[in-house]
This record gives C-alpha cells, structure tokens and sequence, in this order.
C-alpha cells in the first residue's frame, strides 16, 4: 500500500490514530517518545476489541502509523 501525504500528516493512518486517541490527550510535561504512542494506541485497540480478526485488522492499520510524528507533534504542544 502506498503511503500518501493527508492533511499534513505522513498518511491517513497517522493523522487518524492523532486526531482519534491523542488529539487532546494532555502530555504536558512530558517527553514522550514513538514507542509510547505506539503501546497507548495498541492498549486501546486491545480494550477495545479484544481478540478477534478486527484486532488483525486494527493492528495492520496501526503499523502504517509514524509514531515518530505524532510523538514529536505532542511534545511540541
């Protein structure tokens, strides 16, 4: 699948996963760093679906993400 530019972000999955589980989300602060975006958003997948081929689904789209933006997009807040 080929990545796209969307809004700004890297592609749709980034701005997505930004705009529905960290737009808002407080980390003033904080440092945080891609990998703790990474494991926020696969603990909220997890809770939220439990096992199943969503969760498959979810994760696929989850490994499209730059969490490298998104962390450095909330530490700039």
């Amino acid at each position: 699948m080929k990545d796209t530019e969307y809004n700004g972000w890297t592609n749709y999955a980034t701005w997505r996963v930004n705009l529905e589980m960290f737009d808002g989300r407080d980390t003033e602060g904080e440092q945080v760093t891609a990998d703790d975006c990474d494991e926020y958003a696969k603990t909220v997948v997890d809770d939220g679906i439990g096992e199943s081929l969503a969760l498959d689904y979810a994760y696929a789209f989850l490994d499209q993400v730059n969490w490298h933006e998104i962390a450095k997009h909330l530490n700039e807040q």
